[in-house]
């Protein structure tokens, strides 16, 4: 019994674990998000320290290169070579950034830092108040290590891993305390409709059999009316009961499987609902003919009870119910209220009313559609407001 129970109250937490789901996704987006924006700060405070500390060797071999530039032009008939130095790469730009002279791999120089970082390289832009040999501007070039770089990445995908996971448990834990009121009501709910269950077997038994021992031939015609209204609202709780009885107790039993005459259940489940439908003056159409399904019988009862019972629940009166019955289809439709397209995915969902004027738990549908999906019998809903709803099964 504690099997049974536990899928059924995962069953009944299916709409708390769709919010869930839905809350989590959006807060690892956020998350992702933060934790992004955190990186690129990192990377990018990790690239400026490495400039900073860069920036004093390059201004030393600024001032050294200054020196050379100076030797130079003050004796540039004796020495006519432009001064080199294996630790770094230079070239010389007057003050309109024309070239002079270059030694640089990449010479695309931005004038306006002054100090940057390339694919490859460093480069540092040293402005001179001396303009030796015509030079305004003295850049400096060196090769960059990645060392940094890898030391970056390795932090951002560590740390950020290590943060991430952190921050899903906390939110699992969050989404949990917020989601707590839901699934208590949604147990209370379940615990209420399972004791209701017990508790109505026995009066409504009692109620259908006195039903069906009443002779009505000694009745008056206004005592008969009477007791018809009574039998309409005795075979209306009965199916709710026998809902509330196959959500809460039955769906787990073992399935017989066996060969049902669809054509024979179905009229015998219309002749069952035809008081309901004759309080509403509904007339029924049945175009059937000989099918077989391979199923549970009580499994297929349900299906087929459920559909005609919301075929004349929200049926108009005097309106219209037609079922057509081929080899491998099944066809339930009505002239009754309907629904608005943007409504028909959600028609399935347990406990959820499209329409209060009627009684109801909002669990028939779900049982259809839970039973349908064991059997991968497929069901397409179409429906309109104020027209009508039609059920497609195909199998």
């Amino acid at each position: 019994m504690s099997v049974s129970k536990n899928k059924v109250t995962n069953s009944l937490l299916l709409s708390e674990k769709k919010s869930l789901f839905r809350f989590l996704a959006l807060y690892m987006a956020i998350g992702l998000v933060l934790i992004s924006v955190l990186s690129v700060y990192y990377y990018q405070s990790q690239e400026k320290l490495m400039l900073a500390e860069q920036r004093a060797s390059l201004v030393k071999y600024a001032y050294i290169q200054t020196k050379r530039l100076k030797v130079l032009h003050h004796f540039f008939d004796e020495r006519t070579e432009y001064p080199r130095d294996l630790r770094f790469n230079s070239g010389i730009y007057d003050l309109e950034h024309a070239m002079i002279f270059s030694l640089l791999k990449d010479k695309n120089v931005h004038f306006d830092e002054g100090i940057y970082l390339t694919d490859k390289y460093i480069h540092f832009v040293k402005t001179l108040d001396d303009f030796y040999l015509g030079t305004k501007y003295l850049v400096l070039e060196v090769i960059d290590d990645g060392v940094w770089r890898s030391n970056a990445w390795k932090n951002i995908i560590g740390y950020g891993l290590f943060s991430f996971f952190i921050y899903i448990v906390f939110g699992l834990y969050l989404a949990k305390l917020f989601l707590k009121p839901m699934r208590d009501s949604i147990v209370l709910l379940d615990r209420f409709i399972k004791d209701t269950t017990h508790e109505l077997n026995t009066p409504l038994s009692a109620i259908l059999a006195n039903i069906e021992m009443m002779d009505r031939e000694v009745m008056v015609d206004k005592n008969i009316t009477k007791l018809n209204r009574i039998n309409i609202a005795a075979k209306t709780v009965s199916s709710l009961y026998n809902d509330l009885t196959y959500l809460t107790l039955e769906q787990e039993k073992e399935n017989k499987d066996e060969t049902i005459e669809l054509k024979e259940l179905i009229y015998n489940r219309t002749e069952y609902f035809n008081i309901l439908a004759q309080s509403k003056k509904l007339e029924c159409k049945l175009d059937l003919v000989e099918a077989t399904l391979y199923a549970d019988r009580r499994k297929i009862t349900r299906v087929i009870d459920n559909l005609i019972s919301n075929a004349i629940k929200y049926n108009k009166r005097h309106g219209t119910i037609g079922i057509v019955l081929r080899e491998k289809s099944l066809i339930i439709w009505d002239t009754g209220i309907g629904v608005t397209e943007d409504k028909v995915p959600f028609m399935f969902d347990r406990y959820l009313r499209f329409n209060e004027s009627e009684g109801g738990f909002g669990v028939g549908l779900s049982i259809v559609k839970t039973i349908l999906d064991e059997y991968n019998i497929a069901i397409v809903v179409e429906s309109k407001e104020g027209k009508g709803t039609k059920m497609v099964l195909r199998w």
